[in-house]
Parts: structure tokens; C-alpha cells; sequence
């Protein structure tokens, strides 16, 4: 098959299983409904409990896990192409620690939901700040510099999120360790994430060539005539404010920004113009099938959808670690 029909033939797959993914997300739970029955209810019309389920706790959450998802999954394509690196993740930065620090004082101290969102997103910015000023120093930026200074941070915001958990009262230590691992259930305007979803792709597609001549070397990229430092700022930026509006609204989960664009390069290849739009639908859908897992598999009782992924996401990566060429001696 030509690459660009088989490339069709993926993004196709891929819109067929975001609108799969969607239709169990309303459908799937403790009050089934039917799929006959799901548009109209959507759209507004019916009444009753199972209106009511559909249109205020599960529409809000499966649109809230899908751009999540696209969000986590777009920032780990983007990621991946700034370190050079097919195994590299959005939270390897130290974003999703800051966030976390953020989001756990403000539960510490009694905040409202929208505190919480206000601090997590306030310690997500400061991490990437603090990353990006000490990695940059004296001008000579370079991945590797970049990954230490995040790795750093990291570990630090790790530190200060186990002193916020040891001096936690009982009563809020579930709720913490809750967001700590992924929670869609809180999300109640997917709005934001939504819009943050679509103008980060609007921002991103339009450097997917330049993208392209990046991953072949930023000595190939500047001969070219890309401007290798202004596009790295450009993209460690965008893909910091993805994972900071992901961590935000979801809490922190793991391996969708690692595995689905390393799943999807195995598939069509490192074109970003095809890779960026193509992680952003499956990171979206499976986040959404994960998350309708967690909150059916042992219902009434709804698990961290971070620990869903984790366990789908620590074979693959295995297996993708298993797959890379040996290094020669």
C-alpha cells in the first residue's frame, strides 16, 4: 500500500475509534444506556435519571479524558522531537511535579476546586520556568542539558510532594493520593481543556517541517535554514503548557504521552505532519476507554485512571524497549 493511502487508512482507523471510544464512554456504567438512545439525550431531548447521568457526570468527563489524552499524547510527540529521543516522556521535565506541588498545597490549605486548578497550574509554569532558565544558563542549550535540569526538578518536586503527604491530616490523604495517580471524575468544564487541545495543534502544525529537519539533527535543521534555538524555545514551551493543562485538569497521569507516539511512528513513520494530528486522536480515545475502565471494572468503586494506564502502558514500553537494535561494542 503508497504511504499516503495507508496513511489515510490509519487517520481513518483513528477517527473511527475516537467516535468508538466516545459512544462507550456515555454508554458504558452502573445505569447502561443505549446506543440508540444516546444521541437524543445528548442533543438535549429526553428526561429522567439516565439524561441526567449522560449529560451532566458522563459527556464532562469523556470530553475531559479525551483532551487530556490528546493533550498528554500531543506533548509527548512534541517531546520526543526537542530531546531526540523516542522513549521520552512530557512529564520527564518535572511539569507534572510542579503541578502536583501546586495542587497538594492548595488541598492542604482547604482551597476550592478552582484554587486547586489555580495553584496546579501556577507550580506547573514555575517548574517549566525554573527548567528553562537554569537549563539555558549562559546561552549553550542543548537537549541533554535540557533532560538534566528537568530530571533535577523533578526529583526535588518529588521531594517536597512526600513532606505535603507526611504532614497531611488523614482525611484529605485520599483525596491527595487520588489526584496524584489520574482522576477524570472530577472534570466538570471540558471546555478549557477542549480549547487548549485545538489551539495547541493550530500552534504546533505549522512547524511540523521544521520538525522534521529537527529530528534529523539540528546541524541538518540550521544548514537548512530553521532557526534550531527559537524553535526549540517554541516547542519546549507549547509542550510544557499541554502537559501543564493536562496535569491540571486530570492530575497526573503516565504513559499516554510516552507510548502513543511511539506507537503511532512505528505506524506512518516520523512525518510530524501526520504523527502530531494522528497522537492527539488515539491519545484522546485512550484515555477515554481507560478512563470508562476505571470507573466500571470494579463498580461501584471507580480506580485512578493513572493506574490504568500505567499498567497498559509498562508492557508496551517494555516491548518497545525490547525492540530497539542492540548497541554495537
Amino acid at each position: 500500500m503508497p504511504t499516503r493511502r495507508r496513511a489515510l487508512a490509519v487517520l481513518l482507523l483513528l477517527l473511527l475509534l475516537v467516535a468508538a471510544s466516545l459512544v462507550v464512554g456515555l454508554a458504558a456504567g452502573t445505569l447502561p444506556v443505549s446506543t440508540a438512545d444516546l444521541l437524543s439525550l445528548v442533543g438535549g431531548e429526553g428526561s429522567g435519571m439516565g439524561a441526567e447521568v449522560v449529560r451532566t457526570l458522563r459527556l464532562p468527563r469523556v470530553l475531559g479524558a479525551f483532551a487530556c489524552g490528546g493533550l498528554l499524547a500531543l506533548a509527548g510527540a512534541l517531546m520526543q522531537v526537542l530531546l531526540r529521543n523516542p522513549l521520552a516522556d512530557p512529564y520527564v521535565l518535572g511539569i507534572s511535579g510542579g503541578a502536583a506541588v501546586g495542587a497538594l498545597s492548595a488541598m492542604l490549605l482547604g482551597f476550592s476546586l478552582m484554587g486547586l486548578n489555580l495553584l496546579a497550574f501556577g507550580g506547573a509554569l514555575g517548574a517549566m520556568l525554573l527548567v528553562f532558565g537554569l537549563a539555558h544558563g549562559d546561552s549553550s542549550w542543548t537537549q541533554t542539558r535540557l533532560l538534566l535540569t528537568g530530571v533535577i526538578i523533578a526529583a526535588g518536586c518529588g521531594a517536597v510532594v512526600a513532606l505535603i503527604l507526611s504532614i497531611t491530616p488523614e482525611q484529605k490523604l485520599h483525596g491527595m493520593l487520588f489526584w496524584l495517580m489520574g482522576d477524570a471524575g472530577q472534570i466538570l468544564r471540558p471546555g478549557p481543556a477542549l480549547a487548549a487541545l485545538a489551539v495547541g495543534l493550530a500552534c504546533a502544525m505549522p512547524f511540523a517541517r521544521e520538525l522534521n529537519l529537527l529530528a534529523r539533527g539540528a546541524t541538518l535543521a540550521s544548514s537548512l535554514g530553521v532557526a534550531v534555538p527559537r524553535l526549540r524555545g517554541l516547542i519546549y514551551l507549547l509542550a510544557s503548557l499541554l502537559t501543564a493543562f493536562a496535569v491540571t485538569t486530570a492530575g497526573s497521569i503516565g504513559f499516554i504521552g510516552l507510548v502513543v507516539p511511539h506507537l503511532l511512528r512505528l505506524a506512518l513513520g516520523n512525518d510530524q505532519r501526520l504523527l502530531l494530528p494522528a497522537a492527539t486522536l488515539a491519545g484522546g480515545a485512550l484515555l477515554v476507554l481507560a478512563d470508562t475502565l476505571a470507573r466500571t471494572v470494579v463498580a461501584p468503586q471507580q480506580l485512578p485512571v493513572g493506574v490504568l494506564t500505567a499498567l497498559i502502558g509498562v508492557p508496551i514500553f517494555l516491548f518497545l524497549l525490547a525492540r530497539q537494535p542492540a548497541a554495537k561494542p
